[in-house]
């Protein structure tokens, strides 16, 4: 008897789930979160034993596998991507990349443009969200400890060595943090230390604002698309650390004027 009245409790409710959707955004924004979130786990689950059967192990080269399968996601939320400039990736040798920070979506636009042969640094915490933490451990993602600017510094140290003698490229999120504000944080200047200190260009990716289709103050989250400019190196050969202040100021201004042009926004 419990059974049934469960039953029909969960056919009940999956009727009524398209009305509230409808009537709550709520319940909408909650809902494909949590789809989301589980269409993450359960794809790193699956991906992970793929990974570790054709590469061996941790490496950059997992990233092509777990970028086909993430590539996929926007199909699931009705997500567009309008990508120009991939040309701008194919320089000779390592660069940095640095991209806006808006929401846990940035992973599908990440894999959208992802380059071969490059890494990214992620905070440390990201190691330990089990499936998640495990794909990503794989992917050859490089961790770092925001909480201790020693551990930090000693991090990019590796990262700067890593660069160049594995010829990688690295991405990195110099604003730091999430920021759905449809503008940017103020830059951190980590990632243009380490571009002038092993000479390598830096490469702009701009993502246009997501908040007319995601916005959690808001439970907004609808289908919508998402512009994507991928902006010329710029070049640090010559640079020495007096100039880190105005690369970091030159980078922030070109990326922030993009961003408003790709959303638009006035500037």
């Amino acid at each position: 008897m419990e059974l049934g009245w469960l039953l029909w409790g969960a056919a009940v409710l999956l009727l009524l789930l398209p009305v509230l959707m409808e009537l709550s955004p709520a319940v909408n924004f909650a809902l494909r979160i949590s789809f989301y979130c589980l269409l993450c786990v359960v794809s790193s689950a699956l991906t992970a034993p793929v990974c570790l059967l054709v590469n061996g192990g941790r490496t950059v080269t997992n990233m092509r596998i777990i970028k086909t399968v993430v590539k996929t996601f926007k199909y699931f939320f009705g997500l567009r991507f309008e990508v120009k400039g991939l040309e701008n990736f194919k320089v000779e040798g390592p660069a940095i990349i640095v991209s806006n920070h808006q929401s846990i979506l940035d992973m599908m636009g990440l894999m959208e443009v992802l380059p071969d042969d490059c890494v990214q640094v992620g905070k440390k915490e990201l190691m330990y969200t089990g499936f998640v933490g495990l794909i990503i451990y794989l992917g050859g993602v490089i961790f770092i400890n925001r909480k201790s600017t020693t551990s930090a510094k000693m991090v990019m140290a590796e990262v700067a060595k890593t660069m160049t003698t594995e010829n990688v490229k690295v991405w990195v999120y110099p604003e730091g943090t999430r920021n759905c504000t449809g503008d940017l944080l103020p830059f951190k200047k980590g990632a243009f230390h380490l571009a002038v200190q092993a000479q390598v260009p830096v490469i702009p990716v701009v993502y246009s604002s997501f908040t007319t289709f995601y916005n959690p103050k808001k439970n907004l989250f609808t289908s919508g698309k998402i512009k994507v400019e991928v902006l010329p190196p710029i070049e640090t050969k010559g640079l020495t650390s007096d100039d880190v202040s105005d690369l970091t100021d030159r980078c922030f201004r070109t990326m922030r004027e993009t961003l408003f042009r790709l959303s638009g926004r006035p500037s």
